[in-house]
């Protein structure tokens, strides 16, 4: 008999993991294999549990999406990507895509487009919501320039951005050095830099900017 597919479930709200797990579970072919709540969670489970498929959704605490994403493509290259989120940003689409993904669909995606997603995933196939090919189809007709401060952000290290996140979750210079292990001071110069090179001068603005990116959820 042959082996179902294994996937993992990334997404912070337990609702959405929960009715995705039933969904897939119906299917005999594919089997849910685990569950996490941010990226940073995510990573060491898939090197724990192997799947050949990880569901991710972007914004989410500790470490986003994106940056999960890019993290699991280097670490566990085999392992298929799909991103199911609310946002359908431009820089987004063009990043993720960019950084080997899948698939992208959106949450108002149907259980049938989901399921069409993993077994197109699993034949190297890449899967997009009818809404993000769209978006794609528009930006190569028409291309925009990205906001300055957009194409700033996209400056920021891997660490940085991980840091960017924490703050603009609202985590203390100590706190986030503490879930880093490393020294506060290095997070006083990593916060120093991010602010520099985003041109923004307050942690209010900072935590503004990231939930215009979508990257920190308002109502965490």
């Amino acid at each position: 008999m042959k082996q179902p597919i294994r996937v993992l479930l990334v997404d912070d709200h337990t609702i959405v993991r929960q009715g995705l797990a039933r969904l897939l579970e119906e299917k005999p072919e594919l089997k849910v294999v685990g569950e996490a709540t941010n990226g940073h969670t995510a990573i060491e489970k898939a090197k724990k549990l192997q799947p050949d498929v990880i569901i991710l959704d972007i914004a989410m605490p500790r470490m986003n999406g994106i940056e999960a994403a890019k993290r699991l493509r280097k670490q566990l290259p085999a392992a298929k990507i799909l991103i199911l989120s609310m946002y359908s940003h431009e820089h987004y689409i063009h990043e993720l895509l960019e950084t080997g993904i899948s698939g992208y669909l959106l949450k108002d995606s149907s259980g049938r487009d989901i399921i069409k997603a993993i077994h197109a995933a699993m034949k190297n196939e890449t899967f997009l919501s009818p809404s993000i090919s769209k978006v794609l189809v528009e930006t190569y007709r028409s291309p925009r320039k990205s906001s300055p401060r957009t194409e700033r952000y996209k400056k920021l290290s891997d660490r940085e951005r991980e840091v960017f996140q924490l703050i603009a979750e609202g985590h203390s210079t100590r706190q986030i050095a503490d879930m880093l292990c490393v020294s506060i001071s290095t997070i006083k110069s990593h916060r120093s830099n991010i602010m520099e090179k985003l041109d923004i001068d307050s942690p209010v603005k900072l935590i503004r900017f990231a939930i215009r990116l979508g990257l920190v959820d308002p109502d965490l």
